[in-house]
């Protein structure tokens, strides 16, 4: 109580300009605290919203995307290992064709690669994973030393190994 009394007395002694200097300073300070504290992070949220939700978006999409996927792959039936061989042998012929070496050991398919196209080797994969449920297990890739780097022709192609797992016999 004490200092609201000396406060008191020390507003009673300014004059009626020191006063409203006083008033304006204090509503000065107490309009800056306001839009500090309250108003500029609201601001800077609002800023960064339209942002957040478009990137909050495509990830909602991509979501979508993949629950579809899943949602296919599930509701497809089980593949025979006769026929999912077949269906390997058949893309691995169609889509490499003689830049890939095709050989089955039991329930292990193994291809060898030479000079793949990078975009043949990429349909291949989601073919044999679609087509033959054949689930790639190892990868041992580099790209071809005869690849291209001109900017003409851009696509690579890639020598190596792969193993894939097709379903049980």
């Amino acid at each position: 109580m004490n200092a609201i009394n000396a406060m008191k007395i020390w507003w009673a002694t300014l004059g009626a300009r020191e006063q409203r200097w006083v008033v304006m300073a204090v509503a000065v300070v107490g309009v800056t605290l306001l839009w500090l504290i309250a108003i500029a992070p609201a601001v800077q949220i609002l800023r960064k919203a339209s942002a957040q939700h478009a990137a909050a978006d495509l990830q909602l999409e991509a979501m979508r995307t993949q629950a579809k996927q899943a949602t296919s792959l599930r509701e497809q039936r089980a593949l025979g290992y006769e026929e999912s061989l077949r269906n390997l042998e058949n893309s691995v012929k169609q889509t490499l064709g003689s830049a890939a070496i095709l050989t089955v050991n039991d329930t292990r398919a193994s291809i060898t690669l030479k000079g793949a196209n990078a975009d043949a080797l990429a349909t291949w994969l989601s073919q044999a994973r679609i087509n033959a449920r054949a689930v790639p297990i190892e990868a041992r890739l580099q790209r071809s030393a005869n690849a291209s780097t001109s900017a003409s022709t851009a696509t690579a192609s890639w020598d190596g190994t792969m193993v894939l797992n097709l379903p049980p016999r």
